[in-house]
């Protein structure tokens, strides 16, 4: 079952895909690593909140975190958050029977403790303010998400890998910065699901890139040019991003350097023989755009080493 605003081109196209799920689903399924949020949070260190329990509310210097590990939680936490939009947007988009179908229920189980882990571990450690947490989520929720390739399978397909590479990225360079070896244990578990997805959706991106080689390199180009994070929409994103950017975690380096270049390598967009005019016109835009975010990570670089 596909929604009525995918194209008919493109039902067709996840029907040619499915066997190439298929198998993608059962070697995910082979190298998944279940794990339990439970047993990556300190519970010896909480102790009760103000209200009901009548414990002790919450100050800023209970925690011991550093604002920039903090910071970078926090937004991936909304990121997370979001997660029954993100269900119903890749519902619609691969749809809900077969072998897409099992995937995107499967996705979702997997992404859903990483927003209950973490939101746990912030709790316990009295490292972030649990009313602004939930104020932040509430309103997140509320507005909810929808895809900005709505309808276009290929474009949904080329952001979905480029995000969980991002994903998998930012959260291993909060470990790297975060100094604490129970939110490192935490991090490396959810970063591995991270890349697990990813892989999966790069193999069948792989497979579309055969299927439909112009097309592809036209998401490709239109997603190069749009890319925003799913949690652009959230409470305080601006200065949550900025920081981010600032500590290293995900900045336009990062973007560029290690989620747009190496997809590009990967899927040899550059050394693809025989495009017609439409994907070398495609190819082109695209090549602008690589050569357009390499110069702003070169100007972002340039700024933080000057500020040093």
């Amino acid at each position: 079952m596909h929604a009525p605003e995918v194209e008919r081109e493109d039902v067709g196209l996840l029907t040619e895909l499915e066997p190439v799920v298929a198998r993608a689903l059962d070697t995910h399924f082979e190298t998944a690593d279940d794990w339990y949020p439970h047993q990556f949070v300190p519970w010896a260190m909480g102790r009760n909140y103000e209200g009901f329990l009548e414990g002790e509310p919450w100050a800023p210097e209970q925690g011991a975190m550093e604002s920039a590990v903090r910071d970078a939680l926090l937004h991936n936490l909304l990121s997370e958050d979001n997660l029954p939009s993100y269900h119903r947007v890749i519902a619609e988009l691969f749809g809900r029977d077969g072998a897409w179908g099992t995937w995107v229920n499967r996705w979702t189980v997997e992404e859903d403790r990483h927003g209950t882990a973490i939101r746990d571990y912030l709790v316990v450690t009295r490292a972030a303010d649990p009313v602004a947490m939930e104020d932040a989520r509430r309103l997140h929720l509320q507005t909810g998400y929808d895809s900005d390739y709505r309808g276009d399978v290929l474009a949904g397909l080329v952001y979905v890998t480029l995000q969980e590479l991002a994903t998998r990225i930012s959260y291993r360079n909060i470990k790297r910065i975060s100094g604490e070896p129970v939110c490192a244990a935490l991090l490396q578990r959810i970063a591995q699901d991270e890349n697990r997805h990813m892989l999966f959706y790069r193999r069948i991106l792989e497979a579309a890139m055969e299927l439909r080689p112009e097309r592809t390199v036209r998401a490709l180009a239109t997603v190069a040019a749009t890319f925003r994070s799913p949690a652009h929409g959230a409470p305080d994103f601006p200065r949550l991003s900025m920081s981010m950017a600032r500590s290293g975690v995900y900045s336009p380096v990062t973007h560029h350097t290690e989620v747009l270049a190496p997809v590009m390598r990967h899927l040899g967009v550059f050394d693809r023989t025989g495009l017609g005019a439409e994907g070398e016109e495609a190819r082109d835009r695209l090549a602008v755009l690589m050569r357009a975010s390499e110069a702003q990570a070169r100007r972002f670089a340039g700024h933080v080493n000057s500020a040093l």
